[in-house]
């Protein structure tokens, strides 16, 4: 149940770090081209990417359009409350302690051994006003003051699957309950044809928050391979020009759905409610080849 490779030397990384987690095998693999630079993976999937020297650096192009989010939630700089349910690495926590000194955030992740591990691994800045806390993400979230957070992520996978407990409209009631007038709610969603799960996501969110946009890689949205697409929801106008511009600017350059054009490709789907919710797709074994 211990680390099978350690870490050589100070501040560089020579080897993987793997541990046995109560998700699956957790590994850290060393960014050739970062020194301190980072990507975990569960069984193989790959979650998220950390920079401890940058955190600002933002890898994954999913992890790009969140950050995007925090940039855009308040005027830059600006403190925030941002709470995150799922940890992964704590990546987008320290991209908002990065660019956004003095903010509070909390953490919500069920996988205690995994908290340890990135704890000791990829520890945080210990002046970073940052909460950890460990159990089911929607419990976690019922515990949030109403109106607390300027922002909520949800970057949930049981596996490679977002459990169906956060897919419904009792669940995005509660975090519009947490949310101030004008806060963000983003979440990662994991799709590919037809999609049935983002739309149905759409519709779902869509009966708690009265503005929405999906940003994806335009192959995701056209249906041609299973990926990532982010779902932004306020009860406030969007940034959309802001969002657009910034996505067509990415290394991996992103499409952002929004109005008439979202609910065209909504379609006909239907709002999910905790009776009959089920979890995301699992993925095609092709997407970690």
């Amino acid at each position: 149940m211990g680390k099978v490779k350690k870490k050589q030397g100070r501040g560089r990384a020579a080897e993987a770090v793997t541990e046995q987690v109560a998700g699956g095998l957790a590994e850290l693999v060393p960014d050739r081209d970062r020194p301190r630079g980072f990507t975990l993976l569960i069984d193989g999937a790959p979650q998220s990417h950390v920079d401890l020297d940058d955190p600002s650096y933002l890898d994954f192009a999913y992890q790009r359009r969140l950050g995007h989010l925090a940039d855009l939630v308040a005027p830059p700089g600006k403190p925030v409350h941002a709470l995150h349910l799922g940890g992964g690495a704590f990546t987008l926590a320290r991209y908002v302690a990065a660019t956004r000194p003095r903010s509070t955030q909390q953490i919500v992740e069920i996988d205690a051994p995994l908290v340890q591990f990135v704890r000791r691994e990829l520890p945080l800045d210990s002046g970073w006003r940052i909460r950890v806390r460990n159990g089911d993400a929607r419990e976690g979230l019922a515990k949030v003051p109403d109106g607390w957070a300027d922002l909520i992520i949800a970057d949930v996978f049981a596996g490679a699957r977002t459990p169906a407990h956060l897919t419904s409209t009792e669940f995005a009631g509660e975090v519009r309950r947490a949310l101030r007038p004008g806060g963000f709610y983003a979440a990662n969603l994991a799709d590919g044809p037809p999609l049935a799960y983002v739309k149905s996501q759409i519709a779902t969110v869509g009966t708690v928050f009265p503005e929405l946009c999906l940003t994806a890689d335009p192959a995701v949205l056209r249906g041609r391979r299973f990926g990532n697409a982010v779902l932004l929801a306020s009860d406030h106008a969007l940034p959309i020009a802001e969002l657009t511009r910034r996505a067509a600017s990415d290394p991996h350059q992103g499409r952002v759905e929004h109005g008439r054009a979202l609910a065209d490709f909504t379609g006909g789907a239907t709002p999910v409610t905790d009776a009959a919710a089920k979890p995301s797709p699992e993925p095609p074994p092709s997407v970690f080849d």
